[in-house]
């Protein structure tokens, strides 16, 4: 795309409006633009941490959506959740403001990066770029970072450096990442997923391979999982340097002597039939080894040496709701995760029965009804891999419940399982269940994790 526009707009002195700048994604890019000399304000719904954290840095934010905000701006960019008829986009078109999506502000960012690592698939995109970050900051290259996540290594989701490195997540969703500009394209896989945008997978098939092509021809590197037939299959025959990451030793990048100790990954990464690290991950399941090797295959990629891919690797303890141990109830042990697809609960569900507990109770809370309706028989099959199952209704997103479905449809089709209509409900029967042995994990990425959060913050009955 031609980004010179973008690339004028956001000169230094320039003024950038950023509607939604509380976001993960647009706070990150607040920074940047921030640090680089532009003059930047924001808007947001709501107080935050992060709103707070933009105001402490020297950014002004306004809570609400107001006409009168985009006044003096030489540009307004926009998350792709802001419409046309939001007043400050409105406000801009009428005023002759020009509008930028926020990925293309990223993308036109990503031309001054030497190395631009964008990191993209279905499932495990903030896991990878959270290890790639570990990664580089250990080979100390002062990397500039934005992931879905908080990262607790940076404290946020975010980090602004000063070396010539920028490493993003990067979301196909709306085809979003067809905007940006890597230099390296990691796609870890490729599955049926947002099919209330796209039309099937091969769509998708396609997105991922226009993202793959968005390299530069002569240099650019695209890091694929060799075991993964949908992203093998977006990136056939396409003329780029593909680097394979998997766990066979086909693969470009493969793990050998896997093992695990106290159940935790234990492993060495070789690199075209030579040893080039061992890595002990702190963080268990088969899915965190593959996102390993695709953040070490990335670093590979980029000539980072092996050392800084063992301590990196082995210095990550997770990303914020992916994994993450919220505390105990009655004795049993309370973990959090994000996962909203059925390879992401398949992965999860593996993961926590390889675990020394007597029972793993999963709280599933399904995310948008076209996901829930269109991979219906998936999560039901893959529900089936928690000792526990208890159903929260469906949380809505973006939608509205056009389709009919609930829920407890899913919980009908799997004996035993339970649905519940509200959290404060499914939080109550916790309540009642839990017990020392227990594996208790709070699933999905709408609200949920505040049944997990009420549980550990109640006080334990003696």
């Amino acid at each position: 795309m031609e980004y010179e526009a973008v690339i004028q707009a956001l000169r230094p002195g320039k003024h950038a409006h950023l509607v939604g700048i509380g976001g993960v994604s647009m706070c990150a890019l607040a920074e940047v633009l921030y640090g680089a000399g532009v003059h930047v304000t924001g808007s947001d719904m709501k107080e935050s941490a992060a709103v707070h954290h933009l105001r402490a840095v020297g950014i002004p934010v306004t809570i609400g959506h107001l006409a009168q905000n985009v006044t003096g701006a030489d540009c307004v960019i926009r998350t792709a959740a802001v419409r046309d008829d939001n007043p400050e986009i409105a406000a801009a078109h009428e005023a002759g403001i020009p509008v930028y999506e926020r990925a293309q502000v990223w993308g036109a960012l990503m031309q001054k990066y030497r190395n631009a690592i964008c990191i993209a698939g279905t499932h495990g995109k903030t896991t990878t770029t959270s290890m790639t970050t570990h990664i580089f900051m250990e080979a100390q290259v002062d990397p500039t970072v934005m992931i879905g996540g908080t990262l607790p290594l940076l404290g946020a989701g975010h980090r602004v450096g000063k070396g010539d490195t920028i490493i993003l997540e990067s979301c196909e969703y709306r085809n979003s990442f067809l905007s940006f500009s890597p230099t390296v394209a990691v796609i870890l896989n490729v599955e049926a997923d947002h099919l209330d945008f796209f039309k099937d997978l091969k769509d998708i098939q396609h997105s991922f391979r226009t993202f793959a092509l968005q390299t530069p021809e002569e240099t650019g590197v695209v890091v694929v999982n060799a075991d993964d037939v949908g992203a093998m299959e977006s990136v056939e025959r396409i003329a780029r340097q593909i680097l394979t990451f998997g766990l066979q030793p086909t693969a470009d990048v493969h793990c050998a002597n896997l093992t695990y100790e106290n159940n935790l990954p234990v492993f060495d990464i070789m690199y075209h039939g030579r040893l080039y690290a061992h890595v002990a991950l702190r963080v268990p399941g088969q899915h965190n080894v593959y996102d390993a090797l695709a953040a070490a295959a990335a670093a590979i990629a980029l000539e980072i040496p092996g050392a800084a891919i063992e301590k990196g690797l082995g210095g990550f303890h997770g990303s914020e709701r992916r994994f993450q141990y919220r505390g105990a109830y009655h004795g049993a042990q309370v973990y959090d995760d994000y996962a909203h697809h059925p390879s992401e609960l398949h992965a999860l569900l593996r993961a926590a029965k390889s675990l020394p507990y007597d029972r793993v109770i999963c709280a599933f809370q399904p995310h948008t009804y076209t996901r829930t309706k269109a991979l219906f028989d998936d999560f039901v099959r893959e529900l089936k891999g928690a000792d526990v199952i208890l159903l929260a209704e469906i949380y809505a997103a973006r939608e509205q419940n056009t389709i009919g479905i609930s829920a407890k449809d899913v919980a009908d089709q799997i004996p035993g399982s339970r649905y519940f209509a509200t959290l404060q409900e499914l939080t109550a029967y916790l309540r009642e269940i839990a017990k020392p042995g227990d594996l208790i994990l709070t699933v999905g990425a709408g609200d949920i994790y505040t049944v997990g959060e009420a549980l550990v913050q109640e006080p334990e009955q003696i």
